[in-house]
């Protein structure tokens, strides 16, 4: 009998041991998957905060305010507060006989006005100052909102640039009609003020400008054909700014992938008759101190195909194209082009 209660009491002492030792090894278990959960949770949230900050560009400094830089040039005030920066150039508005608004590219400012080669050193060797005079020209240029001494406009447009222009017109007081230039992406930027403000524009040049490959109006097979022959690198930087234009700024500032060859400033994407003008400018610009301007002109070159361009003039005749062969994106800067150019916007003869 006493063997019998001391069989069952050791069995019974083992059960309770081995129940013991599941339930701590339970509660242990949940212990160690609930600070696992924990810390994959701070984990996440770091990697979260981390990537909020790197896709954000820092806030813009306002010109003019108290941690901004100073203001150099004149100003307007926009309709809705913005300030837009200017300069003018060429004879007196009063007396001039053409006004022209220039539209600066990627990476320029007001300062790189096409026409104004007293502004702009690099134009000394093929800018005829006597013609501006000739023709009694004025021309101004102006900061994009965003670019220079012009205040960024977050809610910016197609529209609200177009309108932009025009308010700028109104203010100078440049008359009922004027003329648009814009060159590279200040080209593409020309198109709509011929949607929002055909009325006020005498004529519009567009040079080497930049195109929208989404269009809808351009049959895929053109845009496919454009497509595969960028650099794989500016494939990548369209679809980003295309499909994740929140994703543009990493984009263009992260170390890990090839980033646009544009903002990468890589020289291979120059063709030969670019390589050969700036071969011309470089001693220059050194001398300037406006090494970026060499960039900065000639960034929209990987950007830029001349099939697209043939395309829209086929469909718009009243456009009359110019397709200069064995040129580039910088092809107005080559002897004689900028005169050239004036004279045509103007249709002037020689």
């Amino acid at each position: 009998m006493l063997l019998t209660n001391f069989i069952w009491f050791i069995i019974h002492a083992v059960k309770n041991i081995r129940i013991l030792n599941l339930t701590w090894f339970a509660s242990s278990h949940w212990n160690l998957l609930g600070i696992f959960k924990k810390l994959l949770l701070v984990l996440l949230s770091g990697v979260l905060a981390w990537a909020y900050q790197a896709i954000r560009p820092p806030p813009p400094k306002i010109c003019g305010s108290l941690d901004g830089p100073p203001v150099t040039s004149p100003r307007i005030k926009l309709r809705d507060g913005r300030h837009l920066s200017y300069l003018e150039h060429g004879v007196p508005k009063e007396s001039a006989k053409y006004k022209i608004i220039f539209v600066h590219g990627f990476a320029n400012s007001k300062h790189h006005n096409l026409f104004a080669g007293a502004a702009f050193p690099v134009l000394i060797f093929h800018f005829s100052h006597a013609l501006i005079e000739d023709l009694k020209v004025y021309t101004v240029s102006f900061d994009r909102p965003g670019y220079g001494e012009s205040d960024p406009d977050p809610n910016r447009t197609l529209k609200s640039l177009a309108l932009d222009i025009e308010e700028l017109a109104d203010h100078l007081g440049l008359g009922s009609k004027f003329y648009v230039v814009g060159v590279s992406m200040g080209g593409e930027l020309v198109w709509p003020c011929l949607k929002y403000i055909p009325h006020r524009l005498a004529g519009v040049t567009l040079v080497a400008p930049v195109v929208n490959h989404w269009w809808p109006n351009f049959p895929s097979n053109i845009t496919k054909e454009v497509y595969s022959q960028m650099f794989k690198q500016d494939q990548w930087a369209h679809r980003v700014a295309h499909h994740l234009p929140w994703l543009s700024y990493w984009w263009d500032t992260q170390k890990w992938f090839p980033s646009s060859s544009v903002t990468s400033q890589s020289l291979a994407m120059f063709c030969p008759p670019v390589m050969e003008i700036l071969s011309k400018f470089k001693g220059l610009l050194r001398e300037a101190q406006m090494d970026q301007f060499m960039y900065g002109k000639v960034m929209m070159i990987g950007f830029t195909h001349v099939t697209l361009q043939r395309y829209i003039a086929q469909r718009l005749p009243w456009i009359k194209y110019h397709d200069l062969t064995h040129a580039g994106h910088l092809f107005a800067f080559a002897d004689g082009m900028t005169d050239t150019i004036l004279k045509t916007l103007l249709n002037v003869e020689d």
